[in-house]
Parts: structure tokens; C-alpha cells; sequence
């Protein structure tokens, strides 16, 4: 289940750039591709996310995560950039 874990990590981070990345860059320039974009890439974001969490909560008890981790890993799953800190620094040696 951890390796499941970090693979939704990594993921979760990528389709959440890749969200910013259609607001940001595709939306000012071309708002009908924006918009043909939007549901399938939020909805696989969204998909992931919950993923992430769950696998999570289910993980902490299992690899003895204590209160301070478990928050920092699933805040993480808030900010860019931030699944990629976790899965390097807490879940690579895992």
C-alpha cells in the first residue's frame, strides 16, 4: 500500500501543477480550450486527491506516523510542489 501511496502522490502533485498550469496559461489565451480541459483534469485531480487522503489516513497508523507527520502529509496535499517534498523526504527511505 505505500508503494501505492507514493505513486498517488507523485501524481496527485503532477495533476495539480498541471490544473494550475490550464487556469494560468490557457485560460487568458484560449477559453474554449480551457474549457474542454477543466472537467477531465480537475476530475482526475479530484480523484487523486481523495486517493491521497485516504491512502493517508489509512497509512499513518500502519507505518506509526505520529500527529506532527500525518499533518505535514496531508497539508501537503494542499500547496504545490508539496507531495513532491513528502514522497522525498518522508516516504522515500519508507
Amino acid at each position: 500500500m505505500l508503494k501505492s501511496f507514493k505513486i498517488i502522490a507523485i501524481l496527485e502533485g503532477i495533476s495539480y501543477l498541471v490544473l494550475f498550469a490550464n487556469m494560468l496559461l490557457i485560460k487568458p489565451s484560449n477559453i474554449e480550450l480551457y474549457k474542454s480541459l477543466l472537467y477531465p483534469i480537475g476530475m482526475t485531480h479530484g480523484i487523486l486527491f481523495i486517493g491521497y487522503v485516504l491512502l493517508a489516513g489509512l497509512l499513518k497508523n500502519s507505518q506509526e506516523w505520529n500527529l506532527k507527520t500525518s499533518s505535514i502529509i496531508l497539508i501537503a496535499s494542499l500547496l504545490p510542489f508539496a507531495t513532491f517534498y513528502v514522497e522525498k523526504k518522508y516516504l522515500r527511505n519508507a
